[in-house]
């Protein structure tokens, strides 16, 4: 299986919203990564819309001919916003007000009731439904038990240890997203991993067998900001084929 690259334009955002003004564009930037060979376009529409607005998502949507991944939290707000735009995937995530970037995944084991009428409502509004979970035996068994489509493993312990750790951390890391990898496949659960990753670590994750699509973000948009998002989706497309 060839894995694909989503890429999050999330940071493009950033720096616009830095000045509040129009530029740089999320959909420009989104465009760009199309025609250089990503697969997916995701972007994280957080409820302090502190860099993604309402208005990119449903440009995206009306523009891009590659997937959309919206990236959520679980309330109704955003719920019904995703069945009025009709992303092709919602992405599920935790989301605290106060954090620079999303601190770890979704605890669904302890929302089964919750979440699951979230999931059911998006699938009935022809909505494929990934959470984004740590790579945990009860995260996956909960993920299969409220009905979603897709899990997204959160890479960001792996990324951690890549950057300070031992050579046994970054091991055991890899070790247990493969290890859930399989017992997701087992349940019929597709996988896509994301969170932290880079140039220099992504490999490892996409070769792990039976994950579907990396999502990478932050780095793609700070390499851009050197030689091009062009050039930045390509190396990236290289990096984990």
């Amino acid at each position: 299986m060839t894995v694909q690259l989503g890429i999050s334009v999330d940071h493009i955002a950033t720096i616009r919203e830095a000045r509040k003004i129009r530029e740089p564009d999320p959909v420009t930037a989104a465009l760009i990564a199309e025609l250089a060979g990503c697969n997916s376009i995701a972007v994280h529409l957080r409820e302090d819309k502190r860099h993604i607005q309402d208005r990119d998502v449903r440009l995206l949507r009306g523009t891009i001919t590659s997937k959309l991944n919206l990236k959520m939290a679980a309330t109704q707000e955003m719920v019904q916003f995703a069945t009025n735009v009709q992303p092709d995937m919602v992405t599920i995530v935790p989301e605290n007000h106060q954090e620079i970037t999303t601190e770890g995944g979704l605890n669904v084991a302890a929302k089964v009731d919750e979440i699951a009428k979230i999931v059911m409502t998006l699938k009935s509004n022809d909505i494929a439904v990934c959470l984004f979970i740590d790579p945990e035996t009860e995260q996956v068994k909960a993920a299969k038990k409220v009905g979603a489509d897709f899990v997204e493993f959160n890479t960001g312990k792996y990324a951690m240890a890549c950057d300070l750790g031992s050579i046994q951390e970054v091991n055991r890391e890899i070790s247990a997203i493969q290890d859930m990898a399989v017992l997701a496949r087992k349940y019929g659960l597709r996988v896509n991993a994301g969170h932290g990753l880079n140039y220099r670590n992504v490999a490892a994750i996409a070769a792990i067998d039976g994950i579907e699509e990396i999502y990478v973000g932050h780095s793609i948009v700070g390499r851009a900001v050197m030689v091009g998002m062009d050039r930045a989706v390509r190396e990236m497309i290289e990096t984990i084929r």
